[in-house]
């Protein structure tokens, strides 16, 4: 048994919780998963781009110990007085399709994994703040490939930009963006206009191999909303 496991879990959910609440001000389950060391950010990557049908396939422990986790989370967070907010969670493709947490698909246990617990310390105004901004549904992201020779696994096609997808790269028609023009990096101020005017848009990223990550290249946006953007 390893030194880690040998700590209580209520201890170990504890100093989760404590370092989320200091660095955000709030805490999720999804913290806790992550702080206790049974869940890692690539797997919920994956799971927000609903590349993992539902996040609790992706925690390395059985279902009766996620329970008891985060059973211990809540009544952590009780106990310390924090308001409970719910969240909706968005997946990161096209479709907007709620993700799901557990394998249950339980309405309470899945409002349960989509609580937020926000420092008391905040004021109303900030925690509503708070809230509106982890309601936001999370950028779509399209990925400028290193490798040129891909195919889309739902057509069999290429091109440029790809969106992964659970099967594999599927080409922006497939996707529905292939409608969308790509706007460069470069100048702050039209990406901020153009973003702002756009109902749609993506963000456009190019894995860097000397950095070993995902580095944004630029925007898809509505063709109006760049020449609005353009225009003096």
């Amino acid at each position: 048994m390893s030194r880690k496991n040998k700590v209580p879990l209520a201890d170990r959910v504890a100093r989760a919780a404590e370092a989320a609440l200091a660095a955000r001000q709030f805490v999720s389950s999804i913290d806790i998963l992550i702080g206790i060391g049974w869940l890692d950010l690539e797997a919920v990557e994956r799971w927000r781009r609903g590349q993992i049908d539902c996040l609790e396939d992706a925690v390395r422990t059985n279902l009766p110990r996620i329970s008891e986790a985060m059973q211990l989370f809540r009544s952590w967070a009780t106990a310390q007085g924090l308001f409970a907010s719910e969240t909706a969670y968005v997946a990161r493709t096209p479709r907007r399709q709620m993700l799901r947490f557990s394998r249950s698909g339980d309405p309470q246990i899945e409002a349960s994994y989509r609580t937020h617990w926000v420092s008391p310390e905040l004021s109303e105004k900030k925690r509503e703040r708070l809230a509106d901004k982890a309601r936001r549904a999370p950028e779509l992201v399209v990925i400028q490939p290193l490798n040129t020779e891909w195919t889309c696994h739902r057509c069999g096609g290429t091109g440029d930009l790809l969106m992964m997808e659970d099967p594999g790269p599927a080409c922006l028609r497939c996707v529905g963006l292939d409608d969308l023009e790509y706007l460069p990096a470069g100048d702050a101020l039209l990406t901020r206009r153009a973003k702002a005017k756009s109902t749609r848009y993506a963000v456009v990223v190019r894995f860097s191999r000397t950095r070993g990550r995902y580095e944004r290249q630029g925007l898809l946006v509505e063709p109006q909303a760049l020449a609005e953007a353009k225009t003096p």
